[in-house]
């Protein structure tokens, strides 16, 4: 059957299951591998932050998933990391980096559950080929191999508030190669993020309608030799809490891959990424128009080339070249809230490149395994600007900032010691680097009534960190996991209040976040547990005019979160999961004035077989019916999805 996707943080450990692992999990070097039985459909929205919910310790700006937020607000951050809107975590499809080139965003509703055949999360620093932005982690998304696939696999699906979900992806082998076309269509009126007592004539549900194509060949060219090609197209739109309150994004992205299985290992990859972005602001008093961003084209180009030379000796090395480069602009006009005339346009971006050399090696010998990667980048800042002009086209702004670049170095270790068949010890250290994007470089912005200036001057993050923990597999089929880990990202960027309704995004000393991740599995027969849990204390470090923040922890981040799961699989075809997850408390702000409930909800699925390849679906989710907040500011409230049952069939031929 078609491979699925199921997540659950476990700590470093060797793969344990016998055949081929379709999900993985884990940090750093050794992640956990999930054996292909566990067919678990716990991505309950068909979504893929749905799916990486159940990570305990992975957080989104908001809670809000991708039918119900700005797509901006879409970064990405493991162990408490965060603070602002922008990714601190890597996100990488086949090789390529997935964030807008100039938000820094993931656009997660192009990269859909069902077109992927593994899906990893490494927590901690790196310095291997594009790690640079992995200040928190990475999370490697594999499209499935379309000489695997079943030759045509789809869904359609429709909830109990008219809202409907159809995919579909047909794979064909040709000689020793394959390829596969794939597209998803998801529209609907969407829910209420607006509570009952705050609705007026001017809200609306958050509509959502979005679409993406992807296109993947994989083919042999020469013994040992393999020629890869991915395309993707998607297209988003949504409208949130007010009526005109829209927003739009778009890409276009391309990669070739070499990859080379012989002595000598090759993994060449070229890639090239088209985005926009368009964003409609309305007051929520006059409920006019007050800012319209109607565009922010943005372009991402890269290479990498990694060699592993045959140097035997127990010796696993690996050598590397990457470059990547990312441009784009911001281009919209600001309006009366009172009048609904244009009073100011603005222009502003630039462009960043980062190019790096990296060498990592691993050494296994017996039962301890050492392992040790540097990393050297080479990066810049260039051609940043911002210019506004006035209703009548005067010029009351043009600023033009300085270029800066430098060298910057990465490093990490590891080492892991089995203790018989059962036990593994594991220790590891690392550090990592994260530029500004240029979003938080050069683009000043207002959720009213609190605006946020951009700042040209910030300085890269720098990540500094270690861990250490044990795995342990007390009976066949148990599988324990507990890892302590302390990092810093020092020069972390937050958005930092400096007067009434004023922010500005400044450099504070340190976000420092210390905690545990517990994970726990047990496969009894037809019946699959799991269960996670993360524990961490996150505080802001900061001083002189950010003192304010001193102590206090990050904006969006909780204590404590968690998930279950249980997937009973009783014969082929015949699925019921649950998933219960807990998210804990959280602030609205950097000074913690609005805080956010803790929330914990309920999901389900159940997959019946109907005839040869066809199966009835039923899923459900937030089946508790909790209010999660999504967004407080002061006192205006955001919700998160509601009590939603969905239906509907989905095929599987081989």
């Amino acid at each position: 059957m078609r491979r699925a996707l199921l997540l659950s943080v476990l700590c470093s450990s060797p793969a344990f299951a016998e055949e081929p692992p379709i999900v993985v999990t884990g940090s750093l070097d050794r992640p956990q591998a999930v054996r292909t039985g566990e067919q678990a459909a716990l991505a309950l929205s068909g979504r893929l932050e749905d799916l990486l919910a159940t990570v305990p310790g992975l957080q989104q700006f908001r809670r809000s998933d991708s039918r119900s937020s700005n797509p901006t607000a879409q970064g990405i951050t493991l162990r408490a990391l965060g603070g602002n809107a922008s990714s601190r975590t890597t996100v990488l499809l086949d090789g390529v980096p997935m964030a807008d080139p100039f938000f820094g965003s993931v656009p997660l509703s192009a990269l859909t559950p069902d077109r992927l055949g593994r899906v990893t999360v490494w927590n901690g620093g790196g310095a291997g080929a594009f790690s640079e932005g992995a200040v928190a982690g990475t999370i490697e998304l594999v499209s499935e191999d379309p000489r695997e696939a079943p030759r045509l696999a789809g869904a359609a699906l429709v909830d109990d508030r008219g809202d409907s979900e159809l995919s579909g992806t047909v794979s064909a082998r040709l000689g020793t190669g394959g390829v596969s076309l794939g597209g998803r269509w998801d529209r609907g009126p969407g829910f209420w993020t607006t509570p009952v007592s705050q609705r007026v004539p001017a809200s609306v549900r958050a509509a959502y309608e979005s679409w993406s194509t992807s296109l993947r060949a994989a083919a042999p060219i020469a013994p040992d030799v393999e020629l890869q090609l991915r395309g993707l197209v998607y297209d988003d739109h949504r409208t949130l809490r007010f009526a005109g309150a829209d927003s739009s994004s778009t890409g276009q992205d391309a990669s070739v891959r070499l990859l080379a299985s012989g002595r000598w290992k090759v993994d060449a990859l070229a890639w090239v990424q088209a985005r926009n972005f368009s964003n409609v602001v309305i007051s929520s008093t006059s409920f006019r128009k007050t800012l319209d961003q109607y565009g922010t084209p943005a372009t991402g180009t890269g290479a990498k080339l990694e060699l592993r030379p045959p140097v035997g000796g127990g010796h696993d090395l690996k050598l590397g070249l990457s470059w990547r480069r990312g441009a784009g602009e911001t281009q919209e006009a600001a309006y009366s809230a009172v009048t609904g005339l244009v009073t100011v346009r603005r222009l502003a971006g630039g462009a960043q490149s980062v190019f790096a050399i990296s060498l990592h090696d691993e050494i296994v010998s017996g039962d301890l395994t050492l392992s040790g990667g540097v990393r050297a980048d080479r990066w810049s800042q260039s051609g940043g600007f911002f210019r506004e002009t006035s209703a009548a086209g005067v010029v009351t702004t043009d600023n033009r900032f300085v270029n800066r670049s430098g060298w910057q170095a990465s490093w990490r270790t590891r080492a892991a010691l089995k203790l018989g068949e059962d036990a593994t010890l594991f220790a590891a250290a690392y550090t990592g680097l994260r530029l500004p994007t240029l979003n938080e470089l050069y683009r000043p912005f207002t959720v009213f009534p609190v605006t946020t200036r951009a700042n040209a001057a910030l300085a890269n993050e720098r990540l500094r960190g270690f861990e250490a923990g044990m795995t342990w597999q007390p009976a066949t089929g148990i599988s324990l996991g507990l890892t302590a880990f302390d990092n810093k990202v020092e020069g972390a960027i937050a958005n930092v209040t400096i007067g009434t309704n004023l922010r500005e995004r400044r450099n504070v000393d340190a976000v420092h976040a210390r905690g545990i991740e517990a994970s726990a599995r047990a496969q009894l027969g037809t019946l699959s547990l799991r269960g996670a849990l993360a524990l961490t204390d996150a505080e802001v470090q900061a001083s002189g005019v950010s003192a304010t923040l001193n102590g206090k922890r990050p904006a969006q981040t909780a204590r404590v979160s968690a998930s279950g799961s249980a997937i009973w699989q009783p014969a082929d075809g015949w699925t019921l999961s649950l998933l219960l997850r807990l998210t804990g408390a959280q602030f609205e702000d950097d000074l913690q004035v609005d805080s956010l409930a803790a929330a914990t909800t309920l999901g389900a699925t159940v997959e019946l077989p109907l005839a040869k390849g066809f199966s009835l679906v039923l899923r459900g989710e937030n089946l508790t019916g909790t209010q999660v907040v999504t967004r407080n500011q002061a006192g205006s409230i955001d919700l998160g999805v509601p009590r939603t049952v969905w239906a509907g069939v989905r095929v599987k031929l081989r």
